[in-house]
């Protein structure tokens, strides 16, 4: 009898335990998936740029990588959703036109337009302002909560501050050169860029910036109205990838230039397409739909972080104390923010009361 019992309650026990794994799992699921994210995004700036520096063309490469990305999401979106995707309206076609606009056929080929004209240095500096672009934007639209007077609220907003600067840091300063450990293990032969015009390229990365937080901003009002993440993102994809052919066709005229072969810029435009614009896409319309569009920017300094690192260790590119300093106190001003967003939870009647008056019933299924 007493050893039925202690089977019992080991059983019990390995129950309780059990469940307690699967809803911590799916408490940080969001955590987890943009931490990947932001790991994706890590290669992908040193696949792009092998691509770029063996002469693919960066606007024609966002739209290839739009093309493969929107035929791979394609049968997963027209299948999996079929019971759950809103008639597509004329109104809805061209929000997301707009949104596909903001977040591909302008903001990205402003991007890599930029590259011209800026130094990297500059430019990942101002990329990693986004987050605070969008606390701005979603504090002032109500899409997130921020109580001055709630310890959580104040550590939102310091939380925000700490990062900027974090970034900034990394940026601005540098601080004595670490030595390298080791040789390199791979090399990427570049071209040197002809920066021509540094305010012309100053003014097409602010405006990149600004368009790419008006994105974030906006997938979650359009989830409200098109609960489909994968249909959405096949939607952004094909059409964000229809913007920039018309743009590229406007500034490439050579055939040349549309021409790939089998070589590096092939799988760069694969691995972009289906991981990146395919996938990653998805995970930050799941989570801004979960957590708001603040919790997905506020991990984008990661993948500069990263970046660093991985440069250092394996391409034997120099890194700096203000790097490693910037990048833990990025890291401490997310800790703040992520923190300051456990009690969203709780305080969201103002955002859900938002939605409620916003939502257009003709899309509701």
């Amino acid at each position: 009898m007493l050893c039925w019992k202690r089977k019992e309650q080991r059983k019990l026990m390995a129950a309780a335990e059990a469940l307690t794994l699967i809803g911590t799992y799916r408490r940080f699921k969001p955590h987890l998936l943009m931490v990947l994210a932001q790991m994706g995004y890590t290669f992908l700036y040193f696949i792009t740029e092998a691509s770029f520096n063996h002469g693919m063309n960066p606007h024609v490469y966002i739209t290839y990588r739009h093309i493969v990305a929107g035929l791979v999401m394609l049968p997963f979106a027209y299948f999996l959703e079929r019971k759950i995707r809103p008639n597509l309206t004329l109104a809805l076609f061209l929000e997301i036109f707009v949104l596909s606009l903001l977040g591909v056929g302008l903001t990205l080929n402003m991007y890599f337009a930029s590259l011209r004209y800026t130094s990297p240095t500059f430019l990942a500096s101002m990329v990693n302002t986004i987050a605070s672009l969008t606390f701005v934007m979603a504090v002032v639209l109500r899409l997130e909560v921020v109580d001055p007077g709630n310890p959580r609220g104040i550590a939102k907003i310091l939380g925000t501050l700490v990062s900027l600067a974090g970034v900034t840091i990394m940026t601005l300063y540098k601080g004595p050169l670490m030595k390298n450990l080791w040789h390199p293990l791979i090399h990427i032969q570049g071209n040197a860029v002809n920066h021509e015009n540094w305010l012309k390229g100053s003014i097409l990365t602010v405006a990149s910036c600004i368009t790419w937080s008006i994105w974030y901003i906006m997938q979650a009002f359009t989830l409200k109205r098109y609960p489909a993440q994968l249909s959405l993102t096949t939607w952004m994809n094909f059409v964000g990838a229809a913007q920039s052919a018309a743009f590229t066709v406007i500034v490439a005229h050579e055939k040349a230039s549309w021409t790939i072969g089998f070589n590096i810029d092939l799988w760069s435009t694969i691995y972009a397409g289906v991981v990146v614009s395919g996938l990653i896409i998805f995970i930050q319309l799941w989570c801004t739909e979960q957590k708001g569009p603040v919790f997905v920017t506020m991990f984008n300094p990661l993948s500069t972080i990263l970046v660093a690192v991985l440069a250092y260790f394996v391409l034997g590119e120099k890194l700096y104390m203000g790097s490693i300093l910037g990048g833990a106190i990025v890291i401490f001003g997310l800790y703040l923010l992520l923190w300051g967003k456990e009690s969203d939870g709780k305080e969201l009647k103002p955002k859900e009361q938002f939605y409620e008056e916003h939502k257009d019933p003709k899309t509701q299924v």
